[in-house]
């Protein structure tokens, strides 16, 4: 069980609004998961809605409509009533990265209301079992006497999983097969059947298959080594300086959500993150746990969006303009 945290003793400020908004939450709020179970952001929107319940006072469901790495659900919230009742579990690829990648059934920036960080994670390059190589030399090597043969699985086109092999194909001028599906946990699947020989997965979806011998880690996409796999080197370690990737979920609105229910949600996400029990079940499936005020998850979102931008037009791969 949860420790539980009294987080409704004190109101907030500012929730007495004509907008009704100080009324919220009076009937379920849902979490929509734009993946398949299973994955790194169901698990961290399972978690957060477990806790939330207790917090707000209502049952908080937890809903997956995965596709198009992250679009469909993500497109979804986007359109939907901005009443508090349905918020999304987003992810860096489909609200940062994906905009440089595809025309978008929605604009991130304009259609979203950015409430809060949930978690942040490294990703790994994993390879299967009964792969012949032991190292990201031995894999690029691979790929150069065989263009194309090799295969990568990743949650879905223009996800981060994704993107992060696309760079590699660039910094290391090889070409891999890529397998999407529609969720890390299938891809990670796929790995451990021997149907894809490689994939930048998430540390929760890694980290299992590392522990239980079914994968090989050959290196993390963050600046320094993970906690939890400490002896995996970076890429930049390995010889590709600037690959840096940071995986994040986090809660985000229907852009017209009243502000008194964005300031109410992402006060209640702060509270949940600084929970020790939470702290440690996150870390558990790979996760750090983090939380934003709105204001600075918005930064953060624009920046990425130009990073990204600049990082993927750089490498070739951004979509014409």
């Amino acid at each position: 069980m949860l420790k539980r945290r009294a987080v409704l003793a004190a109101p907030l400020l500012g929730l007495a609004n004509p907008t009704g908004a100080q009324a919220w939450p009076s009937h379920t709020v849902r979490l929509l998961v734009p993946f398949a179970p299973g994955g790194n952001t169901d698990l961290v929107g399972r978690l957060s809605a477990q806790w939330m319940s207790t917090a707000l006072g209502v049952s908080v469901v937890v809903e997956n409509r995965g596709g198009a790495g992250g679009i469909v659900g993500s497109d979804a919230v986007a359109k939907a009533q901005p009443d508090g009742s349905l918020f999304l579990v987003g992810s860096i690829g489909s609200i940062s990265v994906a905009p440089a990648l595809e025309r978008l059934p929605y604009d991130p920036l304009r259609d979203l209301a950015p409430v809060s960080l949930l978690s942040t994670n490294a990703l790994v390059l994993v390879a299967r079992k009964a792969a012949p190589f032991t190292s990201v030399r031995e894999v690029v090597a691979a790929a150069r006497a065989q263009p194309e043969r090799l295969t990568y699985g990743s949650s879905g086109i223009g996800g981060l999983t994704h993107v992060s092999m696309l760079l590699l194909e660039v910094l290391s001028g090889v070409k891999f097969t890529h397998v999407p599906f529609r969720s890390g946990s299938q891809a990670a699947q796929s790995l451990v059947a021997g149907d894809v020989d490689l994939s930048f997965a998430n540390m929760s979806d890694a980290l299992p298959l590392v522990q239980g011998g079914a994968a090989i880690p050959l290196a993390v996409s963050t600046t320094s080594r993970s906690a939890q796999m400490p002896d995996v080197p970076t890429m930049q370690e390995l010889g590709f300086p600037g690959f840096n990737v940071v995986s994040w979920n986090a809660l985000l609105a229907p852009a017209a959500t009243p502000r008194p229910i964005v300031d109410k949600l992402s006060e209640v996400a702060r509270r949940m993150v600084a929970d020790p029990e939470i702290q440690r079940r996150m870390a558990g499936f790979g996760s750090v746990a983090a939380a934003s005020t709105p204001e600075d998850f918005s930064s953060q979102i624009r920046a990425e969006t130009v990073m990204w931008a600049e990082t993927l037009r750089s490498a070739g791969l951004a979509r014409p303009s």
